[in-house]
């Protein structure tokens, strides 16, 4: 399984605009063969600040993702959104058994 945390850190006046786009790649994304998870959370100490958490199947399904459509589609207009540059982890792993 492969698990990516996607860090944003998105400009004030664009977050409106940022959480429109991305409510297609967020659908899109989900439907894809391999995807397990696709979330998008907010979090609750800084103003503006995302964290798209992924689950993939494995890096086959990555790729495929990072040339689809809508994932270019998005990318190109992200510099639009962006305050930082993001702060991308990526994570190889499966869960561990209790």
């Amino acid at each position: 399984m492969i698990i990516i945390h996607a860090n944003l850190q998105i400009k004030p006046e664009q977050e409106q605009a940022f959480l429109d786009e991305v409510k297609t790649l967020l659908v899109a994304s989900r439907a894809e063969e391999g995807n397990i998870s696709y979330e998008l959370l907010k979090t609750t100490e800084q103003e503006h600040r995302y964290t798209m958490v992924e689950l993939w199947k494995d890096i086959q399904a990555t790729t495929s993702h990072n040339m689809s459509e809508h994932f270019t589609a998005f990318t190109q207009k992200a510099p639009l959104f962006m305050a930082a540059p993001m702060d991308l982890k990526v994570f190889s792993g499966e869960p561990l058994k209790a």
